[in-house]
This record gives C-alpha cells, sequence and structure tokens, in this order.
C-alpha cells in the first residue's frame, strides 16, 4: 500500500535543511561570522572546543538583534536581508537565506543571545521539543550578539560519525576564518581552540597591517613575493596580492577570490587566472593569489548554490576577458622574487583609457552587439534601488584605500606592468656583464650586487616572445585541406560552431555545418600541420559553450612556440663575449615575462651586497 502523504515535522524539517547548510563545524562557523559580518561588527572572537564538534561560541559588537526579532532569528526563512524577489538582484550581504540559524539549531544545542545598546540588558532564545519552540528570557549581555553552539550533530549520530579527527576538524575551521580575515580587514578577530590562543588579529586600516595579517594567515614568504595590484576599468576592479610564478605551490591551496567581499570558487575565474599564468608556470605547478573582484550587485547572482560559495556572472565572458588581461599584463612586468623589495610595487603605465583603446573587443566603451551590449547596458538597465550598497563599498573601503595610498599615483587604474626601470641614472637594472660561468651564467653587476643568468633560459623566453610577437602582428595563416575532415558533434555544439564561424576563421579554420551534428573542416592552422583536429574542434567548441571564448589553438601555438625557441636559444657551453652578454641583458630589461622561461623557470636572481657581505661576515 502506498504511504499517504503527511508534513514532516519542524525539527525533522529543519534537520533535512541542515543537510545542505551544516557538513562540519566548519560549515557552521562560515554561516555565524558571515551573519556578524553582515552586522556591522568590528570585532569578533571566536571560542571552539574539540575542533569545535563540543562547542562553538561567536561574539560580535554588531548592530545586535530586537527582543521581538530573537525568536525569529531561529526560524526557517525568516531574514532581514531581502524584502522582495528583486533584492535577489543585487544581494551584497554575505547571508540573506535566512536557513542557517534554523538548520544549525536543530543539529545542536543553540544559545541566542542579543542586546541591541549598551545598557547592558539583553535577551536570549533557545529551542525546545519536537516543534523546537523559542523561550525567551532575560539576559546581561553588552551591545552585540553571541551565538553558542554545543554538541554538533548530538541528535543525529549518523551524521556525527562522518565527522575527522579533532586536528582536521579543526583545520578545515580554521581555513573558514583565514578566508573571512583575509578580505574583512577593518574587522579584529580573535580564535582560540581548547582555551589556547590560535589567532589573534586587530584592525587593519593601512597596508602595513594588511601585510602583517597576510604574512600570518598565508605564509611570510607568499608576502616577500607578492606584489599590490589595483586596476579599476568599466566599473569592474580587480585588487589584492598577485603571487610570483617562481613562487608557485605543488597544490591549489593558496589561492583566495572574492566577488564583492564573498570568497567563491568559480569556472569562469579559475580558466581566466589560469590562461594569465599559463606561459610562466611549470607543469604541474599553481600560482599563488589574494585577489579582490569588485563589480555592480546585479550583474552577477550569488544565489546558485546553498553554500553561497558559487556565483554565475551575468556575462562570464567580459569577466574572463578582463581577468585574464589584467593579471596577464600585471605578470608581464614582475621582477624576481629575489630582487622585488618590500617597498616596490608593479608598475601599471598605461590607463583604463589605453585599455579602450587596445581592448576594444572585450571592453568596449559604448553598447553594441555582443559583449559591448552586455558592458554598456550595466548603467542603463539596473534599477535605481541596486547601485553599490554603501555597506559593501566601506568593506571594500578597507581593503582598496591604503592599497592605493601605498602606490604611485601614476599607478592607479592602470593596466599593465611596465620593463624593469633602471636603478639608478646610468646604470641598467640588471647591470652589466663581468664574465662567464661554466658556459652556463652570466655574471653581471648592478646597483644591487650581483645578478646571475641563466643565459639559455633567458634566451629561450626571448625567441619565444619574438615568435608570438611575429604571430600576432601578422595574419593567422591558413592551410586548405585537400579532402575536408568531417566532425561529429552534438547538435547543440553543431549550432555554437556554426554561430562562431568567424570566431573559428580568426583562429586559422574554415568550417562549414554539414547537418544537424556534424562539421566539415575545410581548412586549418598552418602553423598545426600535425595536430589532431578533431580532438581540437571539439575542444574549442567546448570553451566557447562554457566561457563564451577559447585559447585552445593559441596554447597549441605556443606549444610550438615553445619547442621552437628552447632549439633556437644559445646551449649551454656556447661562449658569449661582453658585448653579447650585455645584449642579453639589454634585451631581457626590455621584454616582457623575462624573469621566467616559458617553462616557468626563473631566468635571473639577484643577491645584494647585503647577502654576500654575510656569506663572508663582513661587518662582524
Amino acid at each position: 500500500m502506498t504511504p499517504r502523504i503527511h508534513l514532516l515535522d519542524t525539527r525533522l524539517a529543519n534537520q533535512i535543511a541542515a543537510g545542505e547548510v551544516v557538513e562540519r563545524p566548519a560549515s557552521v562557523i562560515k554561516e555565524l561570522l558571515e551573519n556578524a559580518l553582515d552586522a556591522g561588527a568590528t570585532q569578533i572572537d571566536i571560542q571552539v572546543e574539540e575542533g569545535g564538534t563540543r562547542l562553538i561560541q561567536i561574539r560580535d559588537n554588531g548592530g545586535g538583534i530586537d527582543r521581538e526579532d530573537l525568536p525569529l532569528a531561529l526560524a526557517r526563512h525568516a531574514t532581514s536581508k531581502i524584502l522582495t524577489l528583486d533584492d535577489l538582484d543585487a544581494v551584497a550581504t554575505l547571508g540573506f537565506r535566512g536557513e542557517a540559524l534554523a538548520s544549525i539549531a536543530s543539529v545542536s544545542r543553540l544559545t541566542l543571545t542579543s542586546s541591541t545598546d549598551e545598557s547592558g540588558i539583553g535577551w536570549s532564545v533557545h529551542t525546545e521539543g519536537r516543534d523546537m519552540e523559542p523561550v525567551l528570557t532575560a539576559a546581561s549581555h553588552p551591545r552585540g550578539t553571541t551565538v553558542t553552539v554545543r554538541d554538533l550533530f548530538f541528535n543525529t549520530p549518523a551524521r556525527r560519525k562522518f565527522l575527522r579527527t579533532v586536528n582536521t576538524e579543526l583545520g578545515h575551521l580554521e581555513e573558514v576564518v583565514r578566508r573571512l580575515c583575509l578580505f574583512n580587514f577593518g574587522v579584529g578577530f580573535r580564535l582560540t581552540h581548547n582555551g589556547t590562543l590560535r589567532w589573534q588579529f586587530r584592525a587593519a586600516p593601512d597596508e602595513a597591517e594588511q601585510r602583517r595579517r597576510i604574512s600570518t594567515l598565508c605564509g611570510q614568504t607568499f608576502m616577500d613575493a607578492a606584489t599590490p595590484l589595483l586596476v579599476e576599468t568599466h566599473g569592474l576592479s580587480l585588487g589584492g596580492w598577485l603571487g610570483s610564478p617562481s613562487m608557485a605551490r605543488g597544490q591549489a591551496d593558496m589561492q583566495y577570490f572574492y566577488v564583492n567581499g564573498r570568497v567563491v570558487r568559480d569556472k569562469v575565474v579559475s580558466h581566466a587566472i589560469r590562461s594569465a599564468y599559463s606561459d610562466v608556470l611549470a607543469h604541474g605547478r599553481h600560482p599563488a593569489y589574494v585577489f579582490f573582484f569588485e563589480l555592480e550587485p546585479s550583474a552577477v547572482d550569488v544565489n546558485v548554490h546553498p553554500t553561497k560559495h558559487e556565483v554565475r556572472f551575468r556575462d562570464q565572458r567580459v569577466v574572463h576577458e578582463f581577468l585574464a588581461r589584467t593579471i596577464h599584463r600585471a605578470l608581464a612586468g614582475l621582477k624576481t622574487v629575489a630582487l622585488a623589495s618590500a617597498e616596490e610595487t608593479v608598475n601599471l603605465p598605461e590607463t583604463a583609457a589605453t585599455l579602450r583603446e587596445q581592448s576594444a573587443l572585450s571592453l568596449p566603451q559604448s553598447p553594441g552587439p555582443g559583449v559591448s551590449e552586455t558592458v554598456g547596458a550595466w548603467g542603463r538597465s539596473t534599477p535605481a534601488h541596486q547601485p553599490m550598497p554603501t555597506d559593501l563599498r566601506d568593506r571594500l573601503a578597507d581593503y582598496l584605500s591604503p592599497l592605493r595610498d601605498s602606490l604611485p599615483e601614476e599607478q592607479v587604474a592602470r593596466t599593465s606592468p611596465v620593463m624593469l626601470t633602471e636603478s639608478l641614472p646610468g646604470m641598467p637594472p640588471l647591470g652589466y656583464a663581468l664574465a662567464q660561468l661554466h658556459g652556463i651564467y652570466i655574471l653581471a653587476q648592478n646597483a644591487q650586487g650581483l645578478v646571475i643568468v641563466d643565459m639559455h633560459a633567458a634566451h629561450e623566453r626571448l625567441v619565444y616572445e619574438r615568435l608570438k610577437t611575429a604571430w600576432e602582428n601578422g595574419r593567422l595563416a591558413s592551410q586548405p585541406l585537400l579532402i575536408p575532415q568531417t566532425v561529429a558533434l552534438s547538435e547543440t555544439e553543431a549550432e555554437l560552431a556554426e554561430q562562431g564561424r568567424d570566431w573559428f576563421l580568426k583562429l586559422g579554420f574554415e568550417v562549414d555545418r554539414l547537418g544537424e551534428e556534424s562539421l566539415a573542416v575545410r581548412a586549418i592552422p598552418a602553423l598545426l600541420p600535425k595536430a589532431d583536429i578533431t580532438a581540437l574542434i571539439r575542444d574549442v567548441v567546448a570553451d566557447l559553450r562554457e566561457h563564451g571564448q577559447s585559447s585552445r589553438v593559441e596554447e597549441a601555438i605556443n606549444e610550438l612556440f615553445g619547442t621552437m625557441a628552447c632549439h633556437g636559444a644559445v646551449r649551454a657551453n656556447r661562449a658569449l663575449t661582453l658585448p653579447e652578454m650585455n645584449m642579453l641583458l639589454r634585451d631581457m630589461e626590455a621584454t616582457e615575462f623575462s624573469s621566467q622561461c616559458n617553462h616557468g623557470r626563473p631566468t635571473w636572481r639577484q643577491m645584494s651586497l647585503a647577502e654576500l657581505d654575510k656569506l663572508f661576515w663582513r661587518g662582524r
């Protein structure tokens, strides 16, 4: 007999909902910290025991919750952050669903205490019984809110047994706190575990304090190799710290990307950053970075996943192009980590106007078809009630203002680094060659001390960049096929390829649609005569479908150029004259990405006089 339909009781419904929101103690910490930040807190104290399974207590000095609203705070779908459906088009708070507290309360013993003034008198609420009826009592409490969560999953043992060791859960918990600390510089954080202080950060209003916080959270090695970056154009802003390719990591564990203050994992963003770094990283290595991306809230949908880790951009092609181009240009002039000092920052000589002139396809000034239609529409279609909210701009200002102050005035709002500038009048940055060591290294003297150059790696990058420049300045030649090659695709992919025929022509392909699920390839790029055309066409179509564009052909051509450059570069044990060595140094100073070869290896290193003196105990 088919069971009768019935309503779930409140606790069971909330426990089911908790499965989407509360995975482990770190999930609880994330939701409660986001609520504290949305309440305007400037100081947040976090106390946990046994990795958060026994106790999680978060106290903030935010605006607090009124007595009448406390019972509602523990109800499902109760929130102060949205009122109408239109509000979802411009969400500016970290939390907004109104599910977190109810879900957490259903799988723990939760008490919520709050006060909205400085009287010291507050109110406390917790839920009891099957129907989770809220019980309200008077309590002593300063302005702000304290949430106490005890015995997580005590009533759902099946969930509790999937928790890991205390150290593992603490590691996940600390990662959540780290992510929020890395953006919310205007807020002080204190974290204790089992009564032991783990982290304590004061509010960081200036760049020095921000650097100190990032050094603690990400390590001094990252901070030493990171360069401040700030680019603002077309309503898009990208700031943060750009990790040097020479300090890439074996795992993607030092990558923090924020969209309007919310840390996210997004395929479009990840692809854009990988594309920007593709020419300067060794295989299997991952860049390290902390980036803050800002755009109008109406241009991004944050309501696509219960945990709010994923977002959807209204025009992902524009976002992809902006991120990839900006980061790529910033990387073009980075010095190696050995030379960069704490006072040096990336130079950004091209203005936003220059970017508009050079990038009309991707970031146009006036509305037109395709991308420009969407970019131009941002200012027109956004309702009056959807500008960037003041509280979000204030939080972004906590980061942007000190960073902007740290950069020379002419560098703000620019998009591309220049080559290495002269260290002293008359002294080139890489100095002058002194000798050749074992036919492999060039030794040079500059104003800082000793420069050591791997001549093969350096020349390989120079040849590689010249090949790319020659290709980019010319037309990508096509090679007609005697017998057209048929490629089988899905109907959707075939339609996409047909619509993108002009795009394929720019890449050197000539394609025609044969039927509902097939293409005829009549010409291919002349530089790729031995490529697997079927696989390449399918990859390009997949990229067009996912990201609105594709770099597959460029990557394949660059791989060919890399092989050519490796064979064309000067080999080890070849004797160079001093003029030849100095010419190589000057070419390096004038070439983008010259600090790494196209395999990601550094091309030169700097040893300062102080480091040399230390080797020989001078000054002791």
